[in-house]
């Protein structure tokens, strides 16, 4: 057995590594995505365009205005008296947002009475318009704090010393930067080593139908267990050196730290192989082409790569597409290298996403054999 095994095997990297093209496919667009990833997958809103009007002209109106030009999330392009120099900037899509301080804006401020600032936003990104709309109001608030501290000193400094404040003190814990990057590049490892596994086997068994060589090699004394293990080792390894590959760049380049324990995440690892390869072997059984091959994976990839929480929060479905994400094995492994990576967690935390990566390599790959029998037959 071992011995039949092993010449598969070898059959198998031949044919993988004999092209060179197929050889840069399996690591050069890793390192590539995981880069263009790395930079461009970020929550952080900075240079937020936007457009100034001042109908105020007092120096309150200037202090606040003043605060959003020194801010790196604001890009001032235009400081404009009415907004009508300024709101067809929007309909241009020149800049995101108009900051209006309308006129009596000091005089409600001294009177102790609401002072509104107008923003006209364009809100085509919504989730781009929240995050301006928030660095906005957090601008405002402190603004509005620190104008009615100066008056109380003003006005009454006896009482501006024994006045109560709040003072909220921030204590990020795993990601004390609240960099989005850090939680995006292991998340990286996970998508991509799906999509590089799923291709690469849901390609295996119906190449050989394709080219005519399936009937060759199951007439040799190659019993149909050694094939598809012949078939699937190679990818598995391949997965492996390719999770090692990305999450060293991932590392390294990109400074992610690594709190946990490698063999943690080398479990996990195995286990999510598993999962993938039977997907994979499990789409290669029921094509005929690889046309056929390719379409079944695209549609596989995009619905779990959606639901797995890699780009949006799982909490924020609707109730029944969190209910599907459960069925999903990419779900629980980028809980693991989150885990592992971010927070340093153990077996302890993090064994009940081992468990069902195990419950579905365990269901997956065994549909997958005995699919491939029945093709067989």
């Amino acid at each position: 057995m071992w011995s039949r095994l092993k010449q598969m095997m070898i059959k198998e990297f031949i044919q993988v590594f004999r092209d060179g093209r197929t050889r840069f496919l399996l690591f050069g667009p890793p390192i590539i995505q995981m880069m263009i990833f790395g930079y461009a997958a970020n929550f952080e809103i900075r240079g937020v365009r936007v457009a100034l009007v001042d109908s105020d002209r007092t120096p309150e109106s200037r202090a606040l205005l003043a605060r959003f030009t020194a801010t790196p999330y604001f890009t001032v392009l235009a400081q404009a008296e009415d907004t009508r120099e300024v709101t067809t900037w929007l309909d241009e899509g020149r800049v995101m947002l108009v900051l209006h301080v309308r006129e009596g804006f000091s005089r409600d401020l001294r009177t102790a009475r609401e002072a509104p600032l107008q923003v006209l936003a364009d809100s085509t990104n919504s989730n781009t318009a929240l995050i301006a709309l928030g660095y906005i109001n957090q601008i405002a608030a402190v603004y509005a704090q620190d104008f009615q501290r100066d008056l109380l000193l003003r006005q009454s400094p006896a009482l501006a010393v024994r006045a109560p404040r709040v003072t909220l003190e921030e204590r990020p814990w795993y990601n004390p930067s609240l960099r989005s990057r850090w939680y995006f590049v292991p998340g990286v490892i996970g998508s991509l080593t799906t999509v590089i596994i799923v291709t690469l086997t849901s390609f295996a068994v119906v190449r050989e139908r394709e080219i005519g060589t399936l009937e060759q090699i199951l007439v040799t004394p190659i019993r149909s267990f050694e094939f598809v293990l012949g078939k699937t080792l190679p990818f598995f390894l391949i997965g492996l050196a390719d999770v090692a590959l990305i999450a060293t760049v991932g590392t390294f380049w990109f400074r992610i730290p690594f709190r946990g324990s490698l063999l943690i995440m080398f479990g996990g690892t195995v286990l999510y192989l598993l999962c993938v390869l039977g997907v994979g072997l499990f789409i290669s059984t029921i094509s005929s082409t690889q046309q056929q091959a390719m379409v079944s994976g695209f549609f596989f990839l995009m619905p779990a790569i959606n639901f797995s929480g890699f780009g949006f929060p799982i909490r924020a479905m609707p109730e029944l597409m969190q209910t599907l994400s459960y069925l999903d094995p990419l779900r629980y492994f980028l809980v693991v290298i989150r885990g592992v990576y971010i927070k340093g967690v153990g077996w302890d935390v993090l064994w009940p996403q081992f468990a069902a990566m195990a419950v579905f390599s365990v269901a997956l790959l065994t549909l997958s054999v005995a699919r491939f029998h029945k093709s067989l037959e």
